[in-house]
C-alpha cells in the first residue's frame, strides 16, 4: 500500500518552472506559506502513475509589487497589489508505490521530471514518519546502525547503510564542542556489538582510551614510551613497537637523511647496500631458505640497526693503501658519511623514537609481525580479547613523526590485505581522528609527512577494492588533503563555524544539494547533518548520547575557576614530561 495518502485540500501549490534538478512551486494561500519551513521535505506528482517526486524546500520567498497597468474604469481602480508565494525546490529522488516485489521504494534517481501545474503536497505528520521507515535501511541488516534520530521527526531512527558508509569512505567533522568526539563514540560502540567487527582507531590525544572506553568490544594499545623500552613481551601487554625494519626505504631516508648535503646520494646509496646485506645476512642467521632469493630494500625483514652504524662508520673512516708503499690515503668515502652516521645515532639513541630503534629480541624475531598483524587486524572472534574495535593511543608520539608512524601503521594494513586471497579477505576501517595532523592539504616534497600521506592517498583510492575503509575526522577540513577527501562519498557534518571549511564541505557535494551547507554554522550541539551514500536523503540527525564517553569534554573556565576546593598536580606532570610518559 502505498505510504503517500495526500488529500486534495493538502494541497499547498503546483509546479510553475522546471529545472533538470530545480523547481518552483507557486503556493497561493499565505496560510499554507507559513506552515512550511526550509529543508523541509514535499512531495510532487510524478507524471507516472504510482510515483511522487521528492524534494527538499531550498528558499521561501514572498513578492510583492506594484502593477501599474491601467484597469477599467469601472472597477474604479488605477492600480492594485501583487503578492506571489514562492518555493524553490531541490528534487532528490522519487518515491515508487511498487518496484518489482517491492513497495514504496526510494530510489535517488530522476526518471521524470514534473509537468507544470503538478501537484505539490506537504510531507508532514504520520507522513514523514512513514516516509522516513521507508528509507531506512534497518531491514537490511539483522544489527541495524543508527546515530540518533531524525530532527524533523524525533520519533524515527535515523537508519544508516552500514555497508555503502564503509565501502565508500566517510568524513566526520565538526568545529571544537560541536559533538564531534560523541558522534565518533557512538560509531565506535555500534561497530564493537558486531560479531565479527574490524577496525582500527587512531587515537591522537588519548580521547578514547578513559575507562568507559574499557568495555567489551573494545582493545586498547599504546605506542611504548621510554619506560617501555627493551622489554620482552611488549605486544602481549597492549604496547606496541614499531621496529625501524617496518618502514621502507624512502621512509628510513626521509626521517634519516639531509638531501642538502652533497654526499646525500652517496649516503643514500651506501645505506641501501649495506641495510639490503644486513637482511640477508640475518635470513642466514637463521637458516632461511623461503625469503632469501625474493627479498627487496624494501621487504619487511628484521635486521640489526648497530650493525649498518658499524658499517658506515668503517667506511667513514676508512684508510686505502696509498701510490707509495707504507703510506695510506682516504678510502672513496672517507669523511663524506659523517652527518649522516651522525643523524642516524642521534635517531636511534633518541629515547621519543625508542619504539622504532630500541627494539627487544621480541622485535626481531622474523614471526613478529604476524604477532603484530593478528594484534591489529583480527576481527572479533578471531582474537583472545573478542575485540573488533583497536583503539591506538599515538598520544605520546613526537608531532614530528607522528605523520609518518600513522601512515606506516596504514601502510601495513593497507599491503597484508592487499596479499590476502581474496576468499580470505575480512574488511577492516580505519578511523582517523585530528586526519589534519597526519593527512594535511601541504606537506613538503620528500618529508617524511609526505610518505605518510601518500599512503593514505593510496588507500582513499584503492582500499575499497582491498576491503580497507578510510573515515577521515576533523575539525578542520580546509586543513585535509583535497585528494583524500574528494574520495569519500559519505559525509557526517556537525556545526562549523569556520567559512573555509563550510566552504570545503559545499564543494564537495551534487550541485543540487549544496544549499543544505547553510544549516552548517547553525546546527545544535550533536545535531549532524548526514549526506551520501549511506543515507538515501541528505537530512539532519540529532545525534544520540553514547553508552561509552571520550575524554572530551569541555572544560567549564568560569565554573571552574569559581571553585574554591579545585585541585592541581603540577609536579607529577612536570615528572610525566621528563620521563616522557604518563
Amino acid at each position: 500500500m502505498a505510504i503517500f495518502q495526500f488529500e486534495e485540500s493538502t494541497k499547498i501549490g503546483t509546479v510553475f518552472s522546471v529545472d533538470t534538478s530545480t523547481l518552483i512551486v507557486k503556493v497561493k494561500e499565505l496560510e499554507k506559506l507559513r506552515k512550511l519551513q526550509v529543508n523541509h521535505l514535499i512531495a510532487i506528482k510524478s507524471s507516472k502513475a504510482g510515483q511522487h517526486l521528492i524534494g527538499i524546500i531550498n528558499r521561501i520567498t514572498r513578492k510583492v509589487s506594484d502593477d501599474e497597468s491601467p484597469v477599467s474604469d469601472d472597477l474604479g481602480l488605477n492600480n492594485f497589489l501583487l503578492t506571489e508565494n514562492i518555493l524553490k525546490v531541490n528534487l532528490i529522488g522519487t518515491l515508487i508505490d511498487k518496484h518489482g516485489q517491492k513497495e514504496n521504494v526510494f530510489k535517488r534517481t530522476l526518471d521524470t521530471v514534473p509537468e507544470i501545474e503538478a501537484n505539490c503536497f506537504p510531507i508532514d505528520g504520520e507522513n514523514i514518519t512513514k516516509f522516513m521507515r521507508t528509507i531506512s535501511s534497518k531491514e537490511n541488516y539483522d544489527i541495524p546502525l543508527s546515530l540518533g534520530k531524525y530532527s524533523i521527526d524525533e520519533n524515527a531512527d535515523a537508519y544508516l547503510d552500514g555497508d555503502k558508509l564503509f565501502q565508500r569512505h566517510a568524513v566526520i567533522v565538526g568545529s571544537t564542542g560541536s559533538g564531534k568526539s560523541w558522534c565518533v563514540a557512538k560509531l565506535v560502540e555500534q561497530i564493537a556489538k558486531l560479531p565479527m567487527a574490524n577496525s582500527i582507531l587512531f587515537d591522537i590525544h588519548g580521547e578514547y582510551s578513559g575507562e568507559d572506553f574499557k568495555t567489551d568490544g573494545i582493545k586498547h594499545l599504546r605506542v611504548a614510551n621510554p619506560s617501555d623500552l627493551g622489554k620482552n613481551g611488549n605486544l602481549q601487554n597492549s604496547v606496541l613497537m614499531l621496529p625501524y625494519w617496518l618502514l621502507t626505504y624512502e621512509e628510513m631516508l626521509a626521517m634519516l637523511l639531509d638531501r642538502s648535503d652533497s654526499n646525500a646520494p652517496n649516503q643514500a646509496m651506501l645505506f641501501s647496500k649495506i641495510v639490503f646485506e644486513e637482511k640477508l645476512a640475518f635470513l642466514d642467521s637463521i637458516g632461511d631458505t623461503t625469503f632469501k632469493d625474493s627479498i627487496t630494500i624494501d621487504s619487511p625483514i628484521p635486521y640489526k640497526i648497530e650493525n649498518v652504524i658499524s658499517k658506515l662508520k668503517n667506511l667513514d673512516e676508512e684508510r686505502v693503501p696509498g701510490a707509495r708503499a707504507g703510506q695510506d690515503k682516504a678510502g672513496p668515502f672517507n669523511g663524506k658519511l659523517t652527518r649522516f652516521v651522525q643523524r642516524l645515532e642521534a635517531k636511534s639513541q633518541d629515547k621519543r623514537l625508542g619504539f622504532l630503534f630500541q627494539i627487544s629480541n621480541d622485535e626481531l624475531d622474523i614471526d613478529w609481525m604476524n604477532s603484530l598483524c593478528n594484534s591489529l587486524m583480527q576481527g572479533s572472534k578471531q582474537n583472545d580479547q573478542k575485540s573488533g574495535v583497536k583503539v591506538i593511543d599515538f598520544s605520546e608520539v613526537p608531532s614530528d613523526v607522528l605523520p609518518l608512524v600513522i601512515g606506516l601503521v596504514a601502510r601495513i594494513v593497507f599491503t597484508v590485505q592487499q596479499w590476502t586471497e581474496n576468499d580470505k579477505r575480512h574488511p577492516i576501517c580505519l578511523l582517523c581522528d585530528e586526519a589534519h595532523l597526519y593527512i594535511p592539504e601541504r606537506t613538503s616534497q620528500d618529508s617524511a609527512s609526505e610518505l605518510g600521506l601518500k599512503n593514505f592517498e593510496r588507500i582513499a583510492k584503492e582500499g575499497r577494492k582491498y576491503g580497507v575503509s578510510l573515515t577521515v575526522i576533523s575539525q578542520r577540513p580546509a586543513e585535509v588533503n583535497r585528494t583524500v577527501l574528494s574520495q569519500c562519498n559519505n559525509f557526517i557534518s556537525l556545526r562549523l563555524s569556520n567559512a573555509e571549511d563550510q566552504s570545503v564541505i559545499k564543494r564537495l557535494l551534487p550541485d543540487n544539494l549544496s544549499g543544505l551547507t547553510d544549516v552548517l554554522p547553525i546546527l545544535d550541539i550533536g545535531e549532524a547533518l548526514v549526506v551520501g551514500d549511506s543515507s538515501l536523503l541528505p537530512t539532519r540527525i540529532l545525534i544520540d548520547e553514547p553508552t561509552i564517553k571520550p575524554q572530551s569534554a569541555t572544560i567549564d573556565f568560569w565554573k571552574e575557576w569559581s571553585n574554591e576546593k579545585a585541585e592541581q598536580d603540577l609536579p607529577s606532570a612536570v615528572m610525566g614530561l621528563r620521563k616522557q610518559s604518563k
